[in-house]
């Protein structure tokens, strides 16, 4: 068997454990059980070394003491200990505690757990508190591959249900568990047992997600509104009627409820969030997420965390994904197609992105176009490129390798939204000016992890794409003690925005629109260069093609306290069928790799 697999470390620990037995050093035996059950919790040898040691040692709670920083087999096994020394409610309380801090371990999946009569020796009210505790730390709902680690606290909800038929409390929370499994049918069952023993808010709540969970909406929407009638002031319940109503396309009465819940109380977490997500909804202005990001920024203590800023984000053109590089050479490269003619020179890093990735390639420019397309749009002191007779090579230095690697550990293609990507990109902050310079025009070969692969071989624009951004966010975070008007990372960022028509003027106008979605005192300064650069692109785009046009319409609409005439160029700008703009076929791949990663 392979080194790392769990089975062979448990055995190894097993063996050590019970030559310490044999020795009668229980306290290095108990440290080997511990280290065994961490890596096999459901093993039998396990268990029955654990067994063994008990009897050595006094029932063997002792041996496995907690404090701030019990190691997680060590919690386990006196969690174990404790139900077969007649305290089954407190090994129930560990275990929940352990499938917290692994949800994806089956902690749980021990006889003791499943057997009917543990429900007649643990207080109902007491399976009710283990349940919820297990609910609050796993997804709503928990994908497929995570349910064979819940499915013993649901056996130990369905005993206990069945010893207690009519205990609304243990009802509600078997509900909420079985609906994140994936058993909807039983967790309308249970909800609704559990209204009709006792009428209650939280139970209404309970049935009302079990209803919205199976696609009931009527339903789900009468139980959360009996559910209000119980508290009038909980403001929770009103956001979670929005939403519902909301997911049904019932955009105007979501509106309302939340209206409603914001009246009572403008500052309250749930509602502000729904409010904002609801808005952007119904007008897809990005005003009202630039609020929500604001309101987040200055409320880290929210009752719990949220999720409606990302969901507008994600998939967006820039405020959650890099947009697809547009123009007739990236489509070209996509297809891998033998040749392609262009009216006027492509933008530097698709030319050189194309002839690495496709050496045969013939490309054929018959103009330079009016006003030349190599030219830069505004004279800067940190030029990316020059060309000669061989086309454009870069102006700058290559990277160091040390740069190289930490920003092809932290490329994404996805991000939460424009303030997540800020924050992730704190990494590269201590990366000096030249080499954040040299990864643009020099983009390291990607990672070999898997999404790397599948980012260079199906579009290899998308990985120098990546490299671009984010290097362009960690511009951002250069010499951050600079006053922003007259900073470095204010410079240099506005020299590539207006340098050659390239990929790095997307990526350093991205940074910039970022730098305001964080900061509002650089809103107005952004604002004006965005809507400066975007004015300039149509003009241009007037007498010849401009393949990065598209996407600096979708920064536009992107960017903060943006004016309104400005926005109406961008969205006609989108809204012309003869504007160059990306073509993927890839669509699928393209989901599948921009879901959302977190950086630590």
């Amino acid at each position: 068997m392979p080194q790392d697999d769990p089975a062979l470390s448990a055995a190894e620990e097993l063996a050590l454990a019970r030559l310490a037995l044999d020795e009668g050093d229980l306290t290095h035996a108990a440290a080997h059980v511990a280290g065994a059950i961490a890596q096999a919790p459901t093993l039998p040898e396990v268990h029955e070394t654990l067994a063994r040691l008990a009897a050595l040692g006094d029932g063997g709670v002792d041996l496995f003491p907690l404090d701030q920083h019990t190691f997680v087999g060590a919690a386990v096994a006196r969690a174990h200990l404790l139900a077969a020394a007649g305290r089954p409610g407190d090994g129930l309380d560990l275990l929940a505690a352990a499938t917290g801090y692994a949800p994806l371990t089956d902690w749980a999946g021990v006889p003791w757990v499943t057997a009917p009569e543990l429900a007649e020796r643990v207080p109902p009210e007491h399976v009710a508190r283990v349940l919820m505790q297990v609910c609050a730390a796993v997804p709503d709902p928990v994908p497929r591959a995570g349910r064979p680690a819940l499915a013993a606290y649901l056996t130990l909800a369905r005993n206990a249900v069945t010893v207690h038929p009519e205990h609304a409390l243990l009802l509600g929370a078997a509900s909420a568990l079985a609906r994140r499994v994936g058993e909807v049918t039983q967790a309308i069952q249970w909800a609704a047992r559990g209204v009709r023993a006792e009428p209650s808010k939280i139970g209404e709540v309970w049935l009302g997600y079990a209803y919205r969970s199976a696609g009931r909406t009527r339903e789900a929407l009468a139980a959360l509104g009996r559910a209000v009638a119980h508290d009038p002031d909980d403001l929770a319940v009103y956001a979670d009627l929005a939403g519902t109503l909301a997911d049904a396309g019932r955009l105007d009465e979501a509106l309302d409820w939340i209206e409603r819940a914001l009246a009572r109380d403008p500052t309250f977490d749930c509602a502000v969030h729904t409010a904002h997500r609801l808005r952007y909804l119904r007008d897809g202005d990005v005003a009202h997420l630039v609020a929500l990001a604001d309101f987040a920024r200055e409320h880290p203590d929210d009752s719990h965390e949220h999720g409606d800023l990302a969901e507008c984000c994600r998939g967006r053109p820039w405020l959650g994904q890099v947009t697809p590089a547009g123009g007739p050479l990236a489509d070209a490269l996509r297809r891998n197609v033998a040749g392609v003619r262009l009216a006027t020179p492509p933008p530097p890093s698709a030319l050189r992105t194309a002839t690495a990735a496709a050496p045969g390639i013939r490309i054929e420019v018959t103009g330079a176009g009016e006003p030349d397309a190599r030219a830069p749009r505004r004279t800067g002191g940190h030029p990316l490129w020059r060309y000669g007779d061989a086309g454009p090579v870069p102006a700058v230095p290559a990277p160091s390798a040390t740069a190289a690697e930490r920003l092809r550990q932290l490329a994404h293609p996805a991000w939460p939204h424009p303030p997540a990507a800020y924050d992730a990109a704190v990494g590269l902050a201590t990366l000096e000016l030249p080499d954040l310079l040299g990864l643009l025009a020099h983009p390291p070969e990607p990672p070999a992890s898997a999404i790397g692969q599948v980012l260079a071989g199906q579009d290899p624009s998308l990985w120098v794409r990546c490299v671009q951004v984010w290097a362009c966010l960690g511009l951002l975070h250069h010499r951050t003690d600079e006053p922003w008007d007259g900073s470095t990372r204010r410079r240099v960022l506005l020299d590539l925005a207006w340098g050659v028509e390239d990929w790095t003027t997307e990526a350093a106008l991205f940074a910039l629109v970022t730098a305001a979605w964080v900061d509002p005192a650089v809103r107005p300064d952004v604002a004006r260069v965005v809507a400066e650069r975007l004015g300039d692109a149509a003009a241009v785009a007037r007498t010849r093609p401009v393949p990065i046009a598209a996407s600096l319409a979708h920064l536009a609409l992107a960017t903060p306290a943006l004016d309104a005439d400005t926005r109406a160029l961008a969205a006609g700008l989108l809204a012309n069928p003869a504007l160059p703009r990306p073509r993927n076929p890839l669509a699928r791949l393209w989901r599948r790799l921009t879901t959302p990663h977190l950086h630590p």
